[in-house]
């Protein structure tokens, strides 16, 4: 094992980052409150800035992914469909079996300029997380309680919202409304079946309503919707912590362009739209088992150096003066300011575990668990 390769399984390396990942976060959220003053000014400035802020902190997490651990995105689409990447408001459906599949995505959404502008359909208890929520907040981010009758309002008032948004963004929705597990599956097609709708052996059955309304609410903002089929070469089953340790994977990705004027207007067939779109999709996860490759050509778009520069900087601000204040505290010799430092370490490693559990597969909700009791 090399040096650079030892310093990525320790631990207090792992500490120092999320140091610098929570403490800068911390502080973007505060220019972020501070900007508030520009919405009723100039409502197009406030989004702009407010983009390059929340570039600025996730693009700490896609350095990791890209610099840190190594780990290559490969694309399988059509040259023409990837000229119109980064040049288009879109709709995003990701399929949601991987902890890190929404870091992909925003890897993509960077080497093509949209990270800070990019955009997703989020769960409401998201909006109270540090950070995370706290910035979403600020980017105005569409939050639901997955619970239509509750939602609807809210979605379609938040969705129009964004029809005038000056960057272009990309509108990731995750359609099947929860993390792909073996027990969501079996609850889910117990449902499709129910329903008379074809079984999916690699999906959830999708959530048709955020869909619609989103394709309803954006039309004549949005030109397309990008359908993006992720999977991991040798069947790895990555993790953020994974990442964190350094750990380097293989990311294939399909991307398949469809113009919004080719999606149906009215809801039910848009509906069925949908539910063909996760056949499709389905069909493509069974190729990629069998023959280990997508269809289409091969894309590598070359990684950018702002996400790493955008992590020094941080680091050289953030991590002088705490190195500076820890051997000030140890050079005092006081064991009551020791304690408190050592404190203080342990209550930021908690923080940053707890931030990187919002992301495991064991830790998410239980969000489709209930559909059967409920169709029973």
């Amino acid at each position: 094992m090399g040096f650079i390769a030892f310093l990525k399984t320790q631990f207090i390396v792992h500490l120092l980052i999320g140091f610098v990942f929570v403490v800068s976060g911390l502080i973007i959220n505060f220019i972020q409150l501070c900007t508030l003053v520009l919405w009723p000014i100039n409502k197009q400035f406030y989004r702009r800035v407010n983009c390059r802020l929340a570039y600025s902190l996730w693009s700490q997490l896609v350095m990791l992914l890209e610099w840190w651990s190594g780990t290559e995105c490969t694309l399988f689409s059509d040259e023409a469909t990837v000229n119109t990447f980064g040049k288009e408001h879109v709709i995003i459906i990701l399929n949601h079996n991987f902890e890190i599949d929404f870091l992909c995505g925003w890897t993509m959404t960077e080497r093509f300029g949209v990270l800070g502008s990019s955009k997703v359909l989020a769960k409401r208890e998201l909006l109270y997380v540090p950070l995370i929520g706290w910035t979403w907040y600020f980017l105005e981010i569409v939050f639901c309680k997955r619970k239509w009758e509750e939602d609807r309002d809210t979605v379609i008032e938040g969705l129009k919202r964004l029809s005038d948004y000056p960057e272009y963004m990309w509108f990731l929705l995750y359609c099947e409304g929860t993390r792909f597990t073996e027990t969501k599956h079996r609850i889910s097609m117990e449902v499709a079946e129910s329903k008379g709708l074809p079984k999916l052996k690699y999906h959830l059955l999708p959530r048709t309503k955020g869909f619609t309304t989103a394709v309803q609410c954006l039309r004549g903002t949005v030109s397309a919707v990008y359908d993006v089929t992720l999977n991991f070469r040798g069947n790895k089953n990555p993790s953020l912590l994974g990442i964190l340790y350094g750990k380097k994977y293989e990311a294939d990705m399909c991307v398949r362009r469809f113009p919004l004027e080719d999606i149906p207007q009215d809801e039910k067939e848009a509906a069925n739209w949908l539910h063909k779109l996760y056949q499709e999709k389905d069909a493509l996860q069974e190729m990629y088992n069998q023959e280990g490759i997508f269809p289409g050509q091969q894309f590598k778009p070359p990684r950018r150096p702002w996400t790493l520069l955008n992590f020094l900087f941080w680091a050289t601000i953030l991590l002088s003066p705490l190195f500076t204040f820890g051997f000030g505290v140890f050079a005092s010799g006081s064991p009551l300011l020791i304690l408190a430092f050592l404190g203080l370490v342990g209550a930021a490693s908690f923080g940053v575990r707890r931030l990187i559990g919002v992301t495991e597969i064991e830790k998410g909700s239980s969000y489709g668990n209930q559909e059967f009791k409920k169709k029973e």
